[in-house]
């Protein structure tokens, strides 16, 4: 099947040949071609250049895309999509003033979440996950990762990730398992963290490897939750299982967990709303990509990551959602365009580059996805007519896309 787009205003992140990450003053550079045409055949981006260089025009089918712009699909590399239930009732708590912190310390957070998760089936659970992963396919995104960790017992967790598995088979777009299962402390395991951590690792993940559940391990270092030296525990014993690391770090406090990622190798070390010049010199020389999740920010009213910092210093940066159902109850990675942009002094140039071929890396895509590269899959977003890619984030309370493919074939 042979797919010919012609016409287009504007073919957003031309690479060929493909890169793996972009970093520094690299972020600010987005190849276009104006009036160009993009060839498809099957499921694989095929050729594409300026119209005036279009000789064969042969294809089973042409749509002509005037006025519009062509896109890869967002990357979002950070998910929390496989959850049960909602908090609403916990930002009404939170508006009345009690703080995130304050809301899990009496069991609501992440406990809460657990608990309703464990009651729900596994029919259930990926009837309720299906619905929101094809809500974020339709808002652009191409690729995606997914975590567990709102389950907190070996059953519930083996759960989430049997549901993340399926996800994987049912649906056509690259789909990512992480293995979170040190999120929180659950009730019974209160004031006995190196329990549940021996739990965790003896019990919990070696079921997750022999039924190859997950591609990574994650955990969330911060006070509160889990130190620096039970996320080293945790690192040590998943690289057994060749899990590698993608870590919750520097959330709200800055604690080391920055330098641990990058001791083991970490693919990411995601949030980093907290910052020193320690965390920024030890990501420097690494293969670590560092990820905002500004949705997260927006949600909790908690600082940004400090992105104009991270790329200034020559480091690259990714962005992702967090779509969770505590901290940033949204998987639209066009406001986390938005967001990076108008609270992160992000350029529209680096933003884009953060959300697709940084966001690639970040889950171990860039060779699949990421751009518009021949050979890569054809995730592509289809803008309706707009002005400038600019006005994607510009415009950030409207929709600025008319269709998304994946793998060549139209999402209805």
């Amino acid at each position: 099947m042979k797919l010919l787009f012609t016409n287009i205003k504007e073919l957003i992140q031309v690479r060929e040949p493909s890169v793996l990450k972009l970093s520094g003053k690299e972020m600010n550079d987005l190849p276009t071609i104006k009036n160009a045409w993009l060839l498809v055949e099957d499921d694989k981006i095929s050729n594409y250049g300026k119209m005036d260089d279009l000789s064969d025009s042969s294809a089973d089918k042409t749509i002509d895309l005037t006025g519009k712009m062509v896109l890869p699909s967002w990357c979002d590399s950070h998910t929390h999509i496989v959850y049960a239930g909602n908090r609403e009732n916990e930002f009404g708590e939170r508006l009345s003033g009690l703080s995130y912190e304050e809301i899990a310390n009496n069991g609501g957070g992440i406990l809460n979440s657990a608990k309703t998760l464990q009651n729900t089936s596994e029919d259930d659970l990926y009837e309720q996950s299906a619905k929101r992963l094809e809500e974020v396919i339709k808002m652009g995104t191409g690729a995606v990762e997914i975590k567990s960790g709102y389950g907190l017992t070996k059953e519930a967790e083996l759960k989430m990730l049997r549901v993340i598995k399926k996800l994987k088979h049912n649906y056509e777009l690259p789909i990512k398992a992480t293995f979170l299962g040190a999120h929180a402390l659950p009730l019974e395991y209160k004031f006995k963290q190196q329990e549940y951590i021996d739990f965790v690792i003896e019990e919990i993940l070696p079921a997750v490897a022999k039924e190859k559940l997950a591609d990574y391990i994650d955990i969330f270092c911060e006070k509160g939750y889990f130190t620096v030296e039970d996320t080293r525990v945790l690192l040590k014993a998943a690289a057994k299982f060749n899990l590698r690391p993608k870590i919750h770090v520097n959330q709200f406090n800055a604690i080391g967990g920055v330098q641990a990622g990058v001791e083991y190798k970490a693919l990411s070390v995601d949030h980093l709303e907290e910052m020193r010049e320690e965390d920024i010199e030890s990501l420097k020389d690494s293969e670590t990509m560092p990820v905002a999740l500004p949705g997260c920010s927006l949600f909790l009213s908690i600082p940004y990551t400090p992105a104009r910092m991270i790329i200034d210093t020559d480091l690259p940066l990714a962005l992702a959602t967090d779509f969770n159902p505590g901290s940033a109850p949204s998987g639209n990675m066009n406001l986390v365009v938005s967001l990076a942009c108008i609270k992160m002094k992000m350029t529209p140039e680096e933003a884009i580059n953060a959300a697709t071929i940084n966001g690639a890396y970040a889950m171990e895509l860039s060779e699949k996805v990421g751009s518009i590269t021949k050979g890569k899959l054809a995730n592509l977003i289809i803008t309706k007519e707009i002005p400038s890619y600019t006005y994607i984030p510009y415009a950030f309370g409207s929709n600025p896309i008319e269709a998304v493919y994946i793998n060549g074939k139209l999402i209805e």
